[in-house]
């Protein structure tokens, strides 16, 4: 498998751009832990817009079988483990454990395969994203201490090719407006923000 500097973990599809739409292009791999079948929305639908971004942004992708909505932490250990001893990133993007399941599952399963091993690839670089619900509705408190620099109108437009999943408590102007606080936070017009988990300091790094 081609080397990727960035493994973005989303537990649903729509989550990456929600949270990581910074880190989203040739550089990242995108690991989905299940799409489902719902009464307004097929798995097949939900498949053609994700690969709609795909074409945008050019990153690489692959979707596990998990029940959305009963994911289980320990089941997603091994086939996560799996995937970061495959591509080897240098930053691991992992979703804050909000009061989603799925999310909460995804996180701790997460904090298994990056601890430290002498047998599993070390992943200097691990930081938590937010999405909208994060800050609607805490269930955990969520810090940033880490901001990107974030064109606003370009991840607005990628979400909207998800259109099945374009809702009231994760619209445009939500994502705006939460984009314009995290840039007040950091002195730029818009920004994503990010809890860095941990940050290994490389000498030679620029």
């Amino acid at each position: 498998m081609k080397k990727y500097r960035n493994l973005i973990l989303s537990p649903h599809i729509d989550d990456e751009v929600l949270g990581c739409y910074t880190y989203l292009g040739p550089d990242s791999f995108v690991m989905y832990f299940g799409v489902e079948n719902r009464e307004n929305v097929s798995s097949e639908e939900r498949l053609k817009e994700l690969k709609k971004s795909v074409e945008k942004k050019k990153f690489g992708w692959q979707i596990e079988n998990f029940p959305v909505n009963d994911y289980q932490g320990n089941q997603l250990i091994t086939p996560l483990e799996n995937c970061i001893n495959i591509i080897r990133p240098d930053t691991i993007l992992v979703p804050h454990p909000s009061y989603n399941q799925d999310h909460r599952a995804v996180y701790e399963a997460a904090m298994v395969a990056l601890r430290p091993h002498d047998r599993n690839f070390f992943v200097r670089r691990v930081l938590v994203y937010e999405q909208p619900h994060t800050y609607l509705w805490p269930m955990n408190s969520f810090e940033p201490n880490f901001f990107v620099e974030l064109d606003i109108e370009g991840k607005i437009a990628l979400y909207e090719l998800y259109n099945s999943q374009v809702r009231s408590h994760r619209s445009a102007s939500l994502l705006r407006a939460l984009a314009e606080l995290r840039g007040n936070q950091s002195g730029k017009a818009y920004a994503e923000a990010y809890f860095c988990k941990r940050f290994i300091f490389d000498r030679y790094d620029g």
